[in-house]
């Protein structure tokens, strides 16, 4: 069940002997889309790196997800038919032509995109996943993509903010469309739902 305010999340222990050690957001995908794939339920993985390692508090360090103490949390997944062919996500999507030209999009899970802060308010285990749309003028780029940094990039009028369970995206004409840092070529439609729940991650 997703965290609720006020809630203890997680519980002490370790990556059992089946568990998967990953290093990268694209390393957790790829394990998860190769269960999916072939119908075998989804290991846990102990998160050494990535951006869902960080926003779940990770250290980096194998010794502790191997042999404790280490915390297990559950955590939310995103799925998403990209022109019909179905992905996963386990921290971010991004749909874009170009940083510093027309539509940007970003499905996030997870809190961060690298250094930038891009869903100060998100969770990985709130079951929605935070969404932010906009074409802001170039001049607002500039000054969003340095308060990125902390996260102060929003409210800001040219950019729709939503938190969801599921939704539509029309990108017309094409967008590329990045899975957790991985290029996955361009695109004319996405539907979007989270999977709560989904993972079991140690850190």
């Amino acid at each position: 069940m997703p965290i609720r305010k006020g809630e203890p999340w997680g519980e002490p222990g370790v990556l059992p002997p089946d568990g998967v050690v990953v290093r990268t957001d694209a390393e957790a995908r790829a394990v998860v889309t190769e269960a999916h794939r072939a119908g075998r339920p989804l290991p846990t993985l102990g998160l050494l790196g990535g951006d869902l390692c960080r926003a779940l508090g990770g250290t980096g360090d194998e010794a502790r997800v191997r042999k404790g103490p280490a915390t297990v949390v559950p955590v939310d997944l995103g799925a998403v038919l990209v022109d019909g062919r179905l992905h996963w996500f386990v921290a971010h999507l991004v749909a874009r032509r170009g940083w510093w030209r027309g539509r940007l999009v970003a499905v996030m899970n997870a809190q961060h995109i690298g250094a930038w802060d891009v869903a100060p308010r998100g969770h990985p285990n709130d079951g929605r996943l935070d969404v932010l749309d906009g074409d802001p003028p170039l001049g607002d780029r500039w000054t969003a993509r340095v308060r990125l940094r902390t996260g102060t990039h929003v409210p800001h009028p040219a950019i729709v903010e939503r938190h969801v369970t599921a939704l539509q995206l029309d990108l017309a004409p094409r967008m590329h469309v990045w899975l957790d840092g991985e290029d996955v070529g361009p695109a004319r439609s996405l539907s979007i739902r989270v999977e709560p729940d989904a993972l079991r991650c140690v850190v």
